[in-house]
């Protein structure tokens, strides 16, 4: 799996994670985890940096155009 894809999957899964919770549990405050993805997703779109990515990264999932060296 790419990187590109892994990031894909993680920002999904903690948006349906925090939604379904706050939902289920009626506590608005789960809001704040896809909040906070969201607002990362769009700070990472302008300056290309995402702590996400770089842990990913360091874990050993490489990029589509090949492993970076």
């Amino acid at each position: 799996m790419t990187t590109e894809r892994i990031i894909r999957l993680m920002a999904g899964t903690f948006v349906l994670v925090g939604t379904g919770l706050a939902f289920f549990t009626r506590n608005p405050y789960w809001l704040i985890v896809p909040g906070f993805v969201g607002l990362n997703l769009t700070q990472s779109s302008f300056t290309g940096f995402c702590p996400a990515e770089n842990i990913v990264r360091a874990l050993g999932a490489h990029d589509a155009a090949g492993p970076r060296e």
